[in-house]
């Protein structure tokens, strides 16, 4: 057993417990976030995903002893129903949400492929979203959503 301190959504916090816990658990179970969700537990499905110091991580397979002093950002963070990141905006707006839940895993990664590369072509975008499944098969819609809010972030300068 161990302390962990770390960040979430800005918010300091300190977890208690085995510190090859998987991040995914400490944010459901200890901090109570259900954002994240628990897909696969492999890594392949995306589910998990949050950003780790802005790059999308797959929290199921990440211990927390790896995110010591570390910014963990969930799509709570990401945005607020009041004020919804393009991101957010678009996939309501497209109507991409099926079961949703997918959609954590979607946005949470395609925030950090556009913060990362903010003219990513329809190609690169594909690219960057190859690995996360969508049982519903919303994929066309969210690839509409993702060009969107890419359309809107540039048009505010969000993305520099």
């Amino acid at each position: 057993m161990s302390t962990t301190s770390f960040k979430v959504d800005g918010q300091s916090v300190k977890i208690d417990g085995d510190p090859q816990m998987p991040l995914l658990y400490a944010l459901r179970d200890e901090l109570g976030l259900n954002n994240p969700k628990f897909g696969c537990g492999l890594a392949q499905c995306g589910a998990c995903t949050v950003h780790v110091n802005g790059v999308a991580t797959r929290s199921c397979v990440l211990p927390v002893s790896a995110i010591a002093n570390q910014s963990i950002t969930t799509l709570k963070g990401l945005g607020t129903p009041e004020h919804p990141h393009p991101l957010q905006a678009a996939f309501v707006e497209e109507q991409v949400t099926q079961c949703g839940y997918c959609v954590n895993g979607w946005l949470m990664t395609a925030a950090a492929l556009l913060k990362s590369n903010p003219r990513a072509t329809e190609a690169q975008i594909k690219d960057g979203l190859k690995d996360l499944k969508c049982r519903c098969g919303s994929h066309l819609a969210i690839l509409r959503a993702v060009k969107r809010a890419q359309t809107a972030l540039l048009a505010k300068g969000a993305l520099a």
